[in-house]
């Protein structure tokens, strides 16, 4: 086995081919956009290069096939925040083979190693923590749009190499006319009539205070989380830019108590179902087809993002919020599930707001560290 630097064109190419060879026969895997991968990578386009480093290998056996891939980088906000230097890893495809996954893991963790860091966590994104996050563990169906899918033998080869589990991400279903549980109904109602709350969907016309809006409750909300790093409006305007392409505006909602910004829920359509088959392609044939089927087929929809101010917390807006959205979404009879993705299970309080709306279990992956000997 040869294992190489990412640093032509041609291999950045390998780079990506990686996946489509190793789940060519996997019906469950959707290939993700060649241009959100490349876009990982690229300082121009991850705001992430400007305080850390990335990059990334190419596996392949004597022959010459693609067998295997990964990335190493360091984020230079989050790797001192651990009880040692902790390093990431991602992107991370093998065939089931321990030989070419240690390969692949001791080149990543040689390099960190250079660097001064003493631990590696993975897989997991030199980015936000919305994408490529986490490895799969339960639920092996179809991902939506931005969640890793991997097959089921990659936690064995994680383990093998020494990775344990840091943390286990909770994503759960819900059926969209199945009607909520009626205590929950009764106290969104409640909360929905209270004198000084409103609740208002975004505005695309509106796309700045939106964002504002949503930088102050999310710092707020997930502040006293353990190595939180608030985001900033900037980030924030660039991603919601971005979600343009298959955003509904009505499905992305703001509690207001007294015109203050306090509670807030980022749901998608599910873009997984737009690029299907489109083998991570965007020319202007597959962009005809992904047009097309965001109007038509789209019958999913991912919970990207919730989260209510600490001082509003107990005040049942998130309720209301869900609430909001069925009134809007109920009547188009297109939308059949809502996937709540993800949280960690550490957070009990999100957590129980997903059981008391009647969801069910979906997915779970993990995030795992491996400690350098």
């Amino acid at each position: 086995m040869t294992i190489k630097e990412v640093q032509s064109k041609k291999e950045a190419r390998e780079f990506l081919d990686v996946a489509r060879q190793i789940y060519k026969n996997d019906t469950n895997w959707v290939c993700p956009l060649d241009k959100d991968v490349n876009a990982v990578f690229d300082p121009k386009q991850n705001v992430f290069h400007s305080h850390g480093v990335i990059t990334r290998w190419v596996l392949k056996s004597g022959d010459g096939k693609l067998i295997g891939r990964i990335a190493a980088f360091i984020n230079e906000k989050k790797a001192f925040q651990a009880e040692q230097p902790t390093g990431g890893i991602g992107f991370f495809e093998c065939i089931n083979d321990n030989e070419a996954a240690g390969l692949l893991f001791d080149t990543a963790q040689s390099w960190l190693l250079a660097r001064g860091m003493k631990a590696m966590d993975g897989p997991i994104n030199f980015g936000e923590n919305d994408s490529f996050w986490g490895l799969l563990i339960e639920g092996f169906t179809t991902p939506s749009y931005g969640m890793n899918y991997n097959h089921q033998y990659y936690q064995e080869l994680f383990k093998g190499y020494g990775f344990v589990t840091l943390y286990e991400q909770i994503t759960n279903h819900l059926e969209v006319t199945k009607p909520f549980p009626e205590r929950f109904t009764k106290i969104a109602n409640w909360v929905a009539n209270k004198p000084g709350y409103t609740f208002k969907h975004l505005e695309e016309s509106k796309l700045d205070q939106y964002a504002a809006d949503f930088v102050e409750i999310y710092n707020d909300a997930w502040r006293d989380f353990k190595n939180f790093v608030p985001l900033n409006l900037k980030n924030v305007l660039g991603s919601f830019s971005k979600m343009k392409t298959v955003m509904d505006e009505k499905l992305i909602w703001f509690a207001y108590i007294n015109n203050e910004p306090a509670s807030v829920i980022v749901i998608l359509p599910d873009a997984n179902q737009m690029i299907r088959g489109l083998n991570g392609k965007l020319g202007i044939v597959e962009k005809i087809k992904f047009v097309y089927r965001r109007w038509v087929g789209v019958d999913r929809m991912r919970a990207v993002v919730m989260g209510t101010k600490q001082a509003f917390q107990k005040h049942g807006l998130e309720s209301a919020l869900f609430i909001k959205l069925k009134e809007y979404v109920l009547p188009l009879n297109q939308y059949r599930e809502l996937e709540l993705s993800w949280v960690g299970d550490f957070n009990d309080k999100m957590l129980a707001l997903h059981e008391a709306t009647g969801a069910t279990l979906g997915k779970k992956h993990a995030t795992m560290r491996k400690i350098f000997e």
